[in-house]
């Protein structure tokens, strides 16, 4: 039971810790020496693939490699690693692929104050259309300004409502 918890929490841990690791990447990688990569996702292209899309498979392989050796070795505690990589990941598609991007249609209409954070949040990062003087590297952390601007919006869209029911 014990090795159960351990898994658990070392698959979470590494799924939290992505948060970070991905930060860090989109700042100083992406942004940085493989801007040749991402600089198609800043500016709009035809087509759906991107070269951007790369870094899927960056990702995606340290997590292979991880569940492939722990489960050959035995060495659960790699393998919960390899899973947390792949949490993160499936998580990364949804949020910024499916819910930001909405490179499929599955989510357009939300009105979640996170989905509306994270979108303002990512649309501040892709005002900046070169490698330098971006903000809101993260993907799943929305800072408090972000939340805040959004709450300030929706406070206002009610204001406007009432009013506008008001006078009907």
């Amino acid at each position: 039971m014990l090795s159960v918890l351990v898994y658990i929490l070392v698959l979470l841990g590494t799924f939290f810790a992505m948060e970070g690791i991905t930060w860090a990447t989109h700042k100083w990688v992406m942004h940085g020496f493989l801007w040749y990569l991402h600089e198609d996702h800043h500016r709009v292209r035809p087509g759906f693939f991107e070269k951007n899309d790369a870094f899927f498979v960056i990702f995606a392989v340290p997590s292979f490699l991880c569940i492939l050796f722990g489960t050959l070795n035995a060495m659960y505690w790699v393998q919960a690693i390899g899973f947390g990589i792949m949490a993160y990941g499936a998580a990364y598609f949804l949020v910024h692929d499916v819910i930001i991007h909405q490179r499929f249609k599955w989510f357009t209409r939300s009105k979640s104050t996170y989905v509306r954070a994270i979108r303002w949040a990512h649309k501040m990062h892709h005002k900046h259309l070169d490698k330098h003087e971006g903000e809101s590297f993260g993907m799943l952390y929305v800072h408090k300004k972000y939340w805040e601007k959004v709450r300030r919006d929706k406070k206002l869209m009610e204001a406007q409502r009432v009013e506008y029911e008001a006078t009907s």
